[in-house]
């Protein structure tokens, strides 16, 4: 496995990472060293205090020690130690002793101070460890909380420990959020430009780094706007400027009297330049000038394939499998697109089938027809503008070659994409991916 398979894909997982790795890397070396350290040292104290407590009441009773001995120790064991003091008359240690690992210090400590047989049992339910000594007469057995051996501390600090994690993580969320959110907003700014959708709401804000970003972003926007707009001039210009004399030139082919073909070869002549440039004027639009509104893709789909056949006797529409999503579209590019590519499919294949449905993040148009097709290598050639394929789609039957670039354009200006295979009818299959 792969180390970046596992690693955060988003910004904000990464930086959290940074901070908090290393704090929870740090919180581990401190309580491994802490319970290495520091609390065996202070246990293993603790087990020599307590040892030598009990080496003083036993050196007090003698190895065969009266009534009164036994009585007076314990007195000064609860008085003064918190022990609890019996006396077993004649009583025999046990053989074998099974103890926890926590007390080899207690038991390591009071097997150097009192040189005497014992045995060791902890009681679980009552917090107490029991201690019985071997005597000459008897076995001396004392009552002991657990608390004399450990240090209340151990808990005091994983308490603290995970507290001061907690504070330190919530901080850093919120901080990190804060920071984010900005890239966040200029990502999603630039998202909305790409699928071509105008961006009202955007303000410059965040980090140094990230306001450059947004500044630059917003004059980029501007240029963009502004080269759009000047295009338009433009082309209003251009198409004045053209049409203006093929009109003229109509005008006085209609006062000819003479050489009939001439005239009429002229005429065609000038009808087919008039139908370059409404194809290259429809090719060069600006879509951005229109509105994006809710639409319902499917319906857009339905009014496509009226206009494309009006009978529906050649364009089959199959209803999306559930209902799709309303998102921002510029309804006439988009039934320009289908338009088109319904267009192309009745006209090389006679008869088309159309369905929608919703893929992940994004709608899909899948139009299919039964006709010739285009080859593999022709199908990038094929979305190019003013490119006419060979065969069936010649100049004859295929226009100028503008009706799949001017698709492809209105489906590229919605950050879509426009995909030609293979289809299952046996001709071409026109898939359309529009952002949601």
């Amino acid at each position: 496995m792969r180390l970046r398979n596992i690693t955060p894909k988003s910004l904000f997982g990464r930086m959290l990472s940074i901070i908090l790795v290393p704090i929870i890397l740090v919180q581990i070396i401190s309580v491994f060293i802490f319970y290495e350290r520091h609390w065996d040292s202070v246990s293993r104290h603790m087990s020599k205090n307590l040892a030598n407590d009990i080496g003083f009441l036993i050196d007090e009773l003698g190895s065969n020690p009266s009534k009164d001995e036994r009585s007076l120790s314990a007195t000064k064991a609860r008085q003064y130690f918190n022990f609890i003091f019996y006396w077993l008359e004649g009583g025999i240690l046990k053989p074998n002793q099974n103890l926890e690992k926590k007390f080899f210090n207690f038991r390591d400590a009071l097997s150097l101070r009192i040189k005497k047989p014992f045995y060791l049992s902890t009681q679980e339910n009552t917090g107490q460890i029991v201690t019985d000594i071997q005597l000459a007469n008897g076995i001396v057995r004392m009552t002991i909380e657990k608390k004399r051996l450990f240090a209340s501390t151990g808990l005091t600090f994983i308490v603290w420990s995970i507290g001061s994690s907690v504070i330190l993580f919530s901080i850093a969320i919120i901080f990190l959020r804060g920071q984010v959110r900005p890239i966040l907003n200029l990502a999603n700014a630039a998202r909305q430009i790409g699928f071509g959708r105008d961006v009202k709401n955007y303000n410059i804000e965040g980090a140094t780094e990230v306001r450059l970003a947004g500044r630059a972003f917003q004059a980029m926007r501007h240029r963009i706007k502004k080269q759009i707009t000047e295009r338009m001039e433009l082309l209003a210009g251009v198409s004045h400027d053209l049409r203006t004399p093929i009109t003229r030139m109509k005008l006085q082919l209609e006062l000819l009297n003479e050489n009939t073909n001439l005239k009429n070869n002229l005429g065609e002549d000038l009808d087919e330049m008039e139908e370059m440039i409404k194809g290259y004027l429809d090719f060069a639009k600006d879509d951005r000038e229109e509105e994006m509104v809710e639409a319902n893709l499917f319906k857009i789909v339905q009014l496509a394939a009226k206009s494309s056949d009006p009978s529906l006797n050649k364009i089959e529409i199959s209803p999306p499998s559930s209902d799709l999503p309303i998102f921002p579209m510029q309804v006439r590019s988009i039934n320009r697109a289908l338009i088109n590519l319904l267009n192309n499919a009745i006209k090389y294949a006679g008869k088309a089938k159309i369905s929608t449905r919703l893929f992940d993040d994004h709608c899909e148009v899948v139009i299919d027809d039964n006709g010739p097709g285009i080859p593999r290598d022709k199908r990038e050639e094929a979305l190019l503008p003013f490119n006419r394929l060979e065969h069936s789609r010649n100049k004859n039957t295929g226009g100028i070659g503008l009706g799949l670039s001017i698709a492809n354009n209105s489906i590229l200006s919605h950050g879509g994409e426009l995909i030609l295979e293979d289809s299952p009818l046996g001709g071409l299959r026109a898939r359309i991916l529009l952002p949601i």
